[in-house]
């Protein structure tokens, strides 16, 4: 069976995807709460599907090689890496961003995703394929935080998938529709929700685009 690893997949959009592909793979599921990945575990073996689950933080290096090691002694490959792990820092004026807030929308949505491309490039080879999710708020008001890394990291993306056009890996980014997630809660607290797609139709709707 092919493998999958999905980052961020405790809960949301990478929780629903981790379920949507479960049918056809082995699911790695990497994030760091402990109690969402038992829960998505749960859901896969309830529908038949096999999952190993990887409690682990992708701002560490360290822990992001032992994964990419285990991944290789396991299974020698890996067949698709979806990732949705993201950090969504706090809304706020560009000239009143907080330095913390600043430093961790860095580690996790630009530095940690170079340093997956890395470990994980080799895994994933020619016939690989990864998957990023855009979501173009740069140059929002009041989106510094989040807008400017996640440009920052689909830029990344799209400089890998340039460079691998003729020998792999295979580089998406696509463009979920608005859902109902608890990262656009926060960002627009006052938005009627029934009007969102769920994670669920997101996950299903794209799914065709992700498999190829």
């Amino acid at each position: 069976m092919p493998t999958a690893l999905v980052t961020g997949a405790s809960r949301g959009f990478g929780h629903a995807l981790a379920l949507a592909l479960a049918p056809t793979h082995h699911v790695i599921a990497v994030a760091r709460t402990v109690g969402g990945l038992e829960e998505l575990d749960d859901r896969i073996q309830a529908q038949g599907g096999q999952a190993t689950l990887a409690p682990m933080d992708i701002t560490v290096p360290e822990a992001m090689r032992q994964l990419a090691r285990s991944i290789y002694d396991r299974w020698n490959r890996l067949d698709l890496w979806v990732h949705t792990a993201i950090h969504a820092g706090p809304l706020a004026p560009a000239g009143h961003l907080m330095a913390k807030d600043l430093d961790k929308s860095i580690a996790i949505n630009l530095r940690a995703t170079a340093d997956l491309i890395g470990v994980l490039s080799p895994l994933l080879g020619e016939s690989g394929r990864a998957v990023f999710f855009d979501d173009p708020r740069g140059g929002e008001k009041f989106f510094g935080h989040y807008g400017s890394t996640k440009a920052a990291q689909i830029a990344l993306a799209q400089s890998w998938q340039a460079e691998g056009e003729r020998i792999g890996p295979r580089v998406l980014i696509l463009q979920p529709r608005p859902m109902s997630t608890a990262t656009r809660g926060r960002f627009f607290p006052g938005e009627d929700r029934a009007a969102l797609a769920t994670p669920t139709e997101e996950a299903q709707r794209l799914l065709p685009s992700i498999l190829g």
